[in-house]
């Protein structure tokens, strides 16, 4: 087993991470839920997402201490919005924000084989 593996088979929060991002094509760890962020930078990674039509799963880091915590370890990015595509880690909202006006996070997407439905 990698160091990796290792350590996400001893904390059952990275588990549920790399579970998470290996189950679905493009999931958002924020504060809130899609239907209602409870920060602005979730609020615009969600707009982010919908406006591309990119289909994204939620995951609110606020229910879990151990989960708001975990995610930043797991990355070793210390803050919150984080996406992930087919498995890979992009960014927080300010990398979010440049991918896509640069049409960058399109492309990736494209890149990716996530099928985007219409904005």
């Amino acid at each position: 087993m990698t160091d990796q593996t290792t350590a996400q088979a001893a904390d059952p929060v990275h588990a549920f991470i790399a579970q998470t991002v290996a189950e679905h094509d493009v999931v958002l760890f924020m504060k809130g839920t899609p239907d209602a962020p409870r920060c602005g930078f979730s609020s615009l990674a969600v707009q982010i997402l919908d406006h591309v039509g990119a289909p994204f799963v939620g995951v609110d880091v606020l229910q879990d201490e151990a989960l708001r915590e975990g995610i930043k370890a797991f990355t070793d990015w210390p803050t919150i919005p984080q996406l992930y595509v087919k498995g890979e880690f992009v960014g927080g909202s300010d990398i979010v924000r440049e991918m896509f006006q640069a049409g960058e996070l399109q492309a990736l997407m494209a890149e990716k084989g996530v099928a985007l439905g219409e904005a």
